[in-house]
């Protein structure tokens, strides 16, 4: 694609980065065949490519309407498309920049603009998170039964273990994780214990900075992952990995060290955290799994589902399933594995009604091997899952830890 971009936008520091990613499209349409907006809308400028387009026209100076900005809002940035992609064009990149620059452009509504300054101010942090889900809670029963689904029940929680081991790896907390599912992160650390892993705390630990990066708040999105990397820097002599049990804030952590790649204080600390990070199923892999001593209990069936997070963004292919399997679960089909449950972030609350037709599609195709359990990797799909089946949904990791000796 030639690509000629507008005198304002020639020297901004993402100028060349977005010419180079535009001009890697060929406009083959692979991108289409597995986007979920377009299978579910039909809708050209709600593919990839047609997003592309528009991106495309923004840059080289042409108007840029409110539709633009409709239809990159509708995108789940699912990255599916990058995938699929024969040329490899990074169009999760190209949309981030997009969106910061189209919401300068476009002032959103007074409305939309107090919604997403309200879900980066409350779900970035989790001690008002927590607040205001204790409220949530204490409300439910007055709710309507579908925002009472949304709403999880008090989880009892699990005891960590204390004592040490000789191997030691970080794991992020999380910002909303704790406080809607805290039980996740003990049962891996029940499991890395067994395996002879301790998990090390690290002070003044917060959100990862993918909420408001993805929500066109790039400098604050940089704050929080500045602040997350000032934190762990000093004990990653100690450590062997740092363990991820959200695969949302996974596949961000794995690109710090491009994000920050120009900074010239944070470009080779940026860099290290990116190549220590690993979802818990990649650092499950390379164990051996029979020190786990799980209990001899008929084989649970299944249902994996494998966030976009894990498979498009990180490209960890097959591993959750073949982790699952190994350590004694029966898998049951999933058709169409590839297209998104519709959470993506708080996509489930800025897009309600296309993610409620892409979460009935998953939770169709996920039930229909006849599981006992719905699995996944990421919180964010747990609790959107959960809303919508009837069956239990688990972080796969938890269930492991039930089945402990």
């Amino acid at each position: 694609m030639n690509v000629e971009l507008n005198e304002q936008f020639q020297h901004a520091d993402w100028s060349e980065e977005a010419r180079q990613i535009l001009r890697t499209c060929v406009h083959c349409g692979f991108c289409t065949a597995v986007c979920p907006t377009y299978q579910l809308l039909g809708n050209e400028l709600d593919s990839p490519r047609g997003r592309i387009y528009l991106i495309h026209s923004m840059l080289e100076g042409n108007i840029t309407t409110q539709e633009t900005q409709y239809h990159l809002d509708r995108c789940l940035s699912c990255r599916a498309c990058e995938a699929s992609c024969p040329s490899g064009v990074r169009y999760g990149r190209l949309s981030d920049i997009a969106r910061e620059l189209i919401d300068q452009e476009i002032p959103r509504p007074r409305l939309q603009q107090l919604q997403r300054w309200a879900l980066r101010q409350v779900m970035s942090y989790p001690k008002r998170f927590a607040a205001l889900l204790a409220l949530g809670r204490m409300a439910r029963p007055f709710l309507p039964a579908k925002l009472k689904a949304k709403i999880p029940t008090t989880q009892k929680r699990l005891l960590a273990p204390r004592a040490p081991q000789a191997r030691k790896v970080l794991m992020l907390e999380g910002c909303v994780q704790p406080s809607l599912a805290p039980n996740i992160n003990i049962a891996a650390q029940q499991v890395l214990y067994k395996l002879g892993i301790s998990v090390l705390k690290a002070p003044n630990t917060g959100c990862c900075g993918a909420l408001s990066y993805h929500l066109a708040a790039h400098e604050e999105g940089l704050g929080h992952m500045r602040r997350l990397i000032d934190a762990w820097y000093p004990l990653l002599d100690q450590v062997e990995t740092i363990i991820i049990t959200a695969s949302g804030c996974g596949s961000l952590l794995k690109e710090y060290g491009d994000l920050f790649k120009d900074d010239p204080y944070y470009a080779e600390k940026a860099m290290r955290i990116s190549s220590l990070a690993k979802d818990i199923s990649e650092v499950l892999a390379q164990e051996d799994l029979s020190q786990l001593q799980l209990k001899q209990a008929p084989k649970k069936q299944v249902a994996v589902h494998v966030p976009c997070s894990l498979q498009h963004a990180q490209r960890v292919v097959g591993v959750l399933e073949s982790v699952v399997q190994r350590i004694g679960f029966d898998t049951t089909p999933a058709p169409d594995g590839h297209l998104c449950c519709g959470s993506a972030g708080v996509y489930s609350i800025l897009q309600p009604e296309i993610s409620q037709q892409l979460l009935n599609n998953k939770v169709q195709a996920l039930e229909s091997g006849k599981p006992e359990f719905i699995v996944t990797a990421n919180i964010g799909c747990l609790m959107h899952l959960q809303s919508g089946s009837s069956l239990p949904v688990r972080h796969w990791v938890e269930l492991v830890a039930e089945n402990l000796v």
